[in-house]
């Protein structure tokens, strides 16, 4: 229920369509050129034909005006949301399919690659909706993907400039120009086949544009990130102290008014969990690979533990007893929720709460008075430091049942710890040192896209109306 229908890409792309015909310029074959060589308007009418239109003015007859016309119509596509086919973002795989086509991976000079990286910083810059982000979130790490497959990047560029291309681009003898032996003549045609595509060695441009791509891949990661984040913070700061209305009864007692006024209690935790699963469906919908959800949601969950975790340590009201049971009750529900994820989505998410949920446990575990530092740090403190550990333990007071905390010959051992253990200058430095700090970094690199994303076939792509014809297809061979 959380994936967008498959047909997106026909409602999406259809709107491309203003009128009931489409100008599309293709050069004619060589052995059927114009008298001056002028790239020779067609027609494509409703119905899909394809005939020539003899009243139409003739553009200009040089290549530099063709290829300015395809990355025209390229750009026009991309400009909109040209949705998914069959969960592969098409966008990705008509821009890859151009790059190709053109052989722009092997040009010394072209501004195609500006072009696109133009579009997709607009519409990453506009941040119009979460998903918009995901789009682009989707379809820049698939054409990513698809550079990394295809690019060689051995070599430097002056040596490849020496060497004779291998690639089964360069193969076909026919489709080469005069004088220019290693580089083939377009046919006018916007997107060919892929069928015998291997690696090409490419010239600095493609490389720069890959590199380029990758920083807007890690950009849009990390604005989605941000958002999330911010979205989230405001009702964290509600999570950490139990309201009043989180009513705590009695060992062994319980009744049904108790239960609803904890219910609604937790009403902060709930929306919490509301928006995370409005995000996964965001992500899910656009189709971003399940690898780059699980960074996501592991690096979020991450930040609510630094969160949590901080202002307990900072907030003496929050170290007791009642508030560790409600922050109990609600990592129960991230638990539950992360459970409802599944691992593929989740991944380690539940061990990044692992300070925060062994602060917990200290707030809340019974006969603290009876505990050695050992137990303390061994079997239910693991992850936290001495300073941690010190800092709940001297703030920690029994609000429900008025119990002894930990005995003060342990927390003067957790202090002499600190003390003995010390390397810095500043003992007390040192001994303040207890916070938590958030990880801003990005946590993938283009191997891992390549290595975890699933290979797909591009052959079969539904491609937009606009650039899609039946006979003599720009798509054929």
């Amino acid at each position: 229920c959380l994936d967008r229908p498959l047909h997106r890409s026909l409602r999406s792309s259809h709107h491309l369509v203003k009128t009931t015909e489409h100008m599309i310029f293709r050069a004619t074959p060589l052995n059927e050129k114009t008298t001056n060589g002028a790239i020779k308007p067609m027609i494509v009418d409703r119905n899909g034909d394809i005939h020539d239109d003899d009243n139409a003015e003739l553009p200009a007859s040089n290549d530099a005006e063709a290829e300015k016309q395809q990355q025209e119509l390229l750009i026009k596509c991309i400009s909109e949301d040209l949705g998914f086919s069959t969960g592969r973002p098409i966008a990705a795989y008509l821009i890859y399919r151009c790059l190709v086509h053109w052989r722009s991976f092997e040009e010394d000079r072209t501004t195609v690659f500006d072009r696109i990286i133009q579009k997709i910083s607009a519409a990453i810059e506009a941040r119009d909706s979460n998903e918009k982000l995901a789009y682009w979130l989707s379809n820049s790490c698939t054409l990513l993907l698809l550079l990394q497959r295809t690019l060689k990047t051995s070599g430097s560029a002056a040596s490849a400039r020496q060497r004779r291309r291998t690639s089964s681009l360069n193969s076909p003898k026919e489709n080469q120009a005069p004088g220019h032996p290693e580089r083939s003549v377009s046919d006018g045609r916007l997107v060919g086949a892929l069928t015998d595509i291997s690696q090409v060695e490419a010239k600095y441009p493609a490389l720069a544009f890959k590199q380029q791509l990758t920083a807007l891949l890690e950009k849009v990661y990390g604005v989605i990130r941000h958002d999330l984040k911010k979205e989230l913070s405001s009702l964290l700061g509600l999570c950490i102290q139990a309201p009043r209305t989180f009513v705590v009864s009695p060992r062994g007692t319980g009744s049904q008014g108790t239960d609803m006024a904890q219910q609604a209690s937790m009403a902060h935790w709930q929306s919490i969990i509301k928006i995370l699963t409005n995000s996964l469906n965001v992500l899910k919908s656009n189709y971003v690979p399940p690898f780059l959800i699980c960074k996501l949601f592991t690096q979020v969950f991450s930040f609510i533990n630094v969160q949590l975790f901080n202002s307990l340590l900072l907030r003496r009201e929050c170290c007791s007893f009642s508030n560790g049971e409600y922050v109990k009750a609600g990592l129960d529900e991230l638990e539950h929720w992360c459970h409802w994820l599944t691992e593929e989505y989740a991944g380690s998410s539940w061990d990044e709460l692992k300070h925060i949920r062994q602060a917990v446990t200290l707030l809340i575990l019974e006969e603290k008075h009876s505990k050695s530092l050992k137990e303390i740090t061994d079997d239910f403190c693991p992850a936290l430091s001495m300073q941690q550990l010190y800092r709940i333990s001297t703030m920690y007071c029994d609000d429900k049942f008025g119990t002894l905390g930990i005995p003060s010959d342990v927390v003067a051992s957790m202090r002499a710890k600190m003390i003995g253990g010390s390397s810095s200058p500043s003992v007390q430095d040192d001994i303040n040192s207890f916070l938590l700090d958030d990880d801003f970094s990005i946590p993938f690199s283009v191997d891992d896209i390549a290595r975890l994303m699933v290979h797909v076939d591009i052959a079969d792509m539904d491609l937009p109306p606009l650039i899609q014809e039946k006979n003599g297809s720009p798509f054929e061979a």
